[in-house]
């Protein structure tokens, strides 16, 4: 898939740190922390922009992949327990090492930045049915997905490997949750579930939620 971004370049300790954007940024795309858990919404072309954006963190180890989308609305008839948090997102590689907590410094200082072109493969991921899920619970596998929130901008941070094999399952949001409710009459909704860490756990470190839950919703706000 063709992606169209903007990339900035920001002075970050002793080099820099690369920020790649999506342009335009996608509008039915949101995020939030509901408190017990992190919830996302996508419609079609949220669901198109958010796995390739994804495929390019996988390829892309030496940038953080920036979603700035806290200010979008809401789809319809979304509830949830009390006031829900919105959320910027942000995808990075494990091996940039980028510490959360200094997002806020480097994200005021990322200027108009430089647009460019590219495109992404669509077999950049496996095929869901390929991803031997049980390895992730193997004492010695590494390639987790971790959370951390930080500046209202929740941090996916993972190998390429654990990018590519989520990936997989986000590719469900784009090729058969349209179509879902066609062939499953009586279907509530089309979702997939990530977590962080080797196993599911309710809240992850520095007490973030530790399952993020992203429906495919046809029903927006104007």
């Amino acid at each position: 898939m063709e992606q169209r971004v903007r990339v900035h370049e920001v002075r970050f300790g002793d080099g820099e740190i690369r920020v790649v954007r999506p342009e335009p940024v996608p509008e039915r795309l949101v995020l939030r922390d509901d408190g017990h858990w992190l919830s996302m919404y996508v419609d079609r072309e949220g669901a198109e922009r958010l796995t390739a954006l994804w495929a390019l963190a996988a390829r892309s180890a030496r940038s953080l992949i920036h979603l700035p989308i806290r200010a979008n609305r809401a789809p319809d008839a979304v509830g949830g327990d009390g006031v829900p948090v919105a959320l910027d997102l942000v995808l990075a590689h494990h091996s940039l090492r980028f510490p959360a907590a200094s997002w806020k410094g480097v994200r005021a200082r990322l200027g108009a930045g430089r647009p460019r072109t590219g495109a992404t493969p669509d077999a950049d991921f496996p095929d869901p049915g390929t991803v031997d899920h049980g390895r992730r619970y193997h004492p010695t596998f590494r390639d987790h997905l971790g959370f951390d929130i930080a500046a209202h901008t929740l941090f996916v941070v993972g190998s390429a490997t654990a990018f590519r094999e989520y990936g997989a399952e986000l590719r469900g949001l784009v090729d058969e949750a349209p179509s879902h409710g066609h062939r499953n009459p009586g279907a509530r909704h089309y979702c997939v579930e990530l977590t962080s860490g080797p196993w599911s756990r309710p809240r992850s470190r520095r007490n973030v939620p530790g399952a993020l839950h992203i429906q495919y919703c046809d029903t927006w706000r104007d």
